[in-house]
């Protein structure tokens, strides 16, 4: 058993946590709002801050928003360095800057403790059924530590290189689901407004070479209208956020990433930061002046 604590137990961090909980290991929560209720009922220590959680626990998983709430977690008041003793281990499973990750942990490495980036794909859905693929940076001891409570929450685990590296992975992967998701909805808007039933037309596709798990899974909710969210627009926005500002440090163009943004900024232009990121849907169906349906 490890004990571990978990920071940021929302969509994504409470199922994620529960899994550990299922593993056997003792758990300690903290969230900047408050600890998921799930957890609450399955007996996890609540603590008052990331210096607590740091303090009381060998591994420290870290699962925010953005960039700026990780750096608030590990270095602000109250934070996570504050708690920390050489030889404990910070894992931070947010999606985020590779290159503030670098510095992060170069200052978490100056206290004597190892840090991984883990940052994860497979949304709410991967994050419930302990599928996610979990993209690794970081040192083969540290991975070490970190490998056996990955394999409580998901199945493609790959330590790609040094610290950072798995953000620029989940990065890369974020570009890629992006453009899959625009490929998908362009396809059923097509299909939809020439007359032809995008469910048939999705289910034909699904046995072909088009086949992806964003037309089976994204694709059906375009046709059934279901944008509640697994992933928020924001969140994708923020992702590909990252990847053009290092495109424009590295000299690069991204042409198709932009335009996928472009489509997202339109979603959250008409109220939709919150919506599934399937819903760029939407943007391209006002421009057609015809719904998926």
């Amino acid at each position: 058993m490890t004990k571990i604590g978990f920071i940021g137990t929302g969509i994504m961090g409470a199922p994620m946590a529960e899994h550990l909980i299922a593993g056997g290991h003792d758990i300690t929560a903290f969230d900047a709002k408050a600890v998921a209720p799930t957890l609450v009922a399955k007996g996890v220590k609540v603590a008052k801050s990331s210096k607590e959680v740091a303090e009381a626990n060998d591994v420290i998983i870290i699962m925010v928003p953005d960039t700026p709430h990780v750096d608030a977690v590990l270095f602000g008041g109250n934070s996570v360095s504050m708690g920390l003793s050489a030889g404990k281990t910070v894992i931070d499973m947010s999606s985020i800057s590779p290159v503030a990750t670098k510095e992060f942990a170069k200052k978490i490495n100056s206290l004597g403790c190892e840090y991984v980036d883990a940052p994860v794909s497979g949304g709410e859905v991967g994050a419930i059924n302990a599928t996610l693929t979990i993209m690794c940076g970081g040192s083969e001891k540290g991975f070490a530590v970190a490998k056996p409570l990955f394999e409580l929450m998901g199945k493609n685990i790959t330590l790609v290189g040094g610290n950072g590296d798995g953000q620029t992975c989940k990065v890369a992967n974020q570009i890629v689901v992006a453009l899959n998701i625009e490929a998908v909805a362009e396809a059923l808007l097509f299909a939809s407004k020439a007359g032809a039933d995008p469910a048939k037309v999705r289910d034909a596709l699904m046995g072909g070479f088009a086949s992806s798990k964003i037309l089976e899974i994204h694709g059906k909710r375009m046709i059934d209208r279901t944008f509640e969210p697994g992933f928020r627009i924001e969140l994708h926005q923020k992702d590909l956020n990252l990847a053009l500002s290092s495109a424009r440090a590295m000299q690069m163009s991204l042409p198709n990433t932009a335009t996928a943004q472009e489509l997202f900024n339109a979603c959250a232009a008409h109220g939709g930061s919150s919506w599934d990121h399937s819903a760029l849907v939407k943007a391209l169906e006002l421009m057609a002046s015809h719904e998926v349906a």
